[in-house]
């Protein structure tokens, strides 16, 4: 993203307010979650580092120093910032800044290596995220970061755990960040691909995603073709994001052909029809270059008929080029009726797509047995926080 450049002779606080009010070219300010919320350092750019060094009354290069500490380092608290002066330290901590890490609550590990993580954050809400090792057939090692945008999700998608336990807030951009960061501190490697699929809707908190996207792109320095951003679609979002003309993927939930059965698997598909996201998703790739990637789960029974591919198959055309289908056999959750489908009819489902020339991938099943794998995020602290009172016991990871 190409964020507008820092002004240093603006105060810092001024300079995030101005850049708060240019939502058509940038995301906002990093707002408190709540009115007690310390400011968070992580997240802010070399330029306001420094600005904000020189608004505390210390030279520019402290800001570099706090850049190194932040994303080299990776200090988890000011009070670790050993080599700033501690005169620094104590106005940073004075004017209410903090480094903006959340402590590790849990973390459970399926057999295949994909590791979830729940972060406790400051309002003691947990959100989840996912790191998925990989390792090719040319040696290299991958690693993914599954990143959730909000605690819990307010579209209630019938197939997915998320939805089902509650919603509570958007989280502020550092506590995307963080995530990376923890994984990258579980699995003692760098992170080289972030997608935006873990726990809600990331159209509905853009600005928070932009600024996390730019974060990881220039301070992380994660590529953004190496980044994907999820959406079931939100109206007008998707053009909003076009403008930005970011390299990274962006995937569409569409979980149907027609409109009538994508409203009985995505409710929110009733304020959005499929023709309308259709069209903006072809100007998606006109406006940026980039191929959009239709994600699709498959429900036995409910959506995988070749009937339904076929449907599918023209539907996709009328979007011109620029697609690619993701097929996610369903991940199961408890309570849910939905059943996961045959691999023959997972691979007549490909058949038909393929048969019509339509580029299609079969999503590889991660994490499992932790409740990790897609469709499964879920805690029974989204809703509610956890009680500051309460023990240190393990949370209900079982997607219900």
């Amino acid at each position: 993203m190409a964020a507008p450049q820092h002004v240093r002779a603006v105060p810092l606080a001024r300079a995030l307010r101005m850049r708060a009010s240019a939502t058509t070219a940038a995301p906002p300010s990093r707002s408190p979650a709540t009115s007690n919320s310390r400011r968070a350092l992580l997240g802010l750019s070399e330029p306001e580092l420094r600005q904000l060094a020189a608004d505390l009354g210390q030279q520019s290069y402290r800001g570099k120093q706090l850049h190194d500490l932040l994303y080299k380092s990776r200090a988890t608290q000011i009070q670790e910032f050993n080599y700033v002066p501690k005169v620094f330290r104590e106005a940073l901590l004075g004017a209410g800044w903090s480094v903006g890490r959340s402590p590790v609550h849990h973390a459970v590990t399926a057999s295949d290596g994909t590791t979830k993580i729940l972060l406790k954050l400051e309002d003691n809400r947990l959100i989840e995220t996912v790191g998925i090792p990989v390792d090719d057939d040319k040696g290299s090692s991958r690693l993914t970061a599954c990143v959730s945008s909000q605690v819990g999700c307010p579209l209630r998608c019938s197939f997915c755990a998320t939805g089902k336990g509650g919603f509570a807030r958007n989280l502020q951009p550092h506590e995307i960040v963080e995530q990376v960061l923890a994984i990258e501190d579980m699995f003692k490697h760098r992170v080289t691909n972030v997608v935006f699929m873990g726990m809600g809707e990331p159209m509905l908190n853009l600005k928070s995603v932009l600024e996390a996207h730019r974060c990881f792109n220039k301070e992380l320095k994660i590529g953004q073709r190496m980044m994907t951003i999820s959406t079931v679609g939100v109206p007008n979002t998707i053009k909003m994001l076009a403008s930005h003309k970011l390299q990274s993927t962006l995937a569409v939930s569409l979980h149907a052909p027609n409109q009538k059965l994508r409203e009985t698997i995505v409710p929110s598909a009733k304020s959005y029809p499929l023709e309308a996201l259709m069209d903006d998703c072809k100007n998606y790739f006109i406006e940026t270059g980039r191929r959009v990637s239709f994600e699709y789960t498959l429900l036995a029974g409910i959506n995988d008929e070749k009937e339904h591919a076929e449907e599918l198959a023209e539907l996709l055309r009328t979007c011109g080029g620029g697609y690619h289908v993701n097929l996610i056999p369903y991940n199961p959750i408890e309570g849910s009726e939905y059943k996961r489908p045959y691999r023959k009819v997972i691979q007549a489902f490909v058949d038909a797509l393929e048969a019509r020339k339509i580029t299609v991938s079969v999503r590889q099943t991660r994490g499992l047995d932790a409740n990790a794998a897609c469709g499964q995020l879920r805690n029974e602290f989204q809703k509610n926080p956890l009680l500051e009172s309460a023990p240190a016991a393990e949370p209900n990871l079982v997607a219900a």
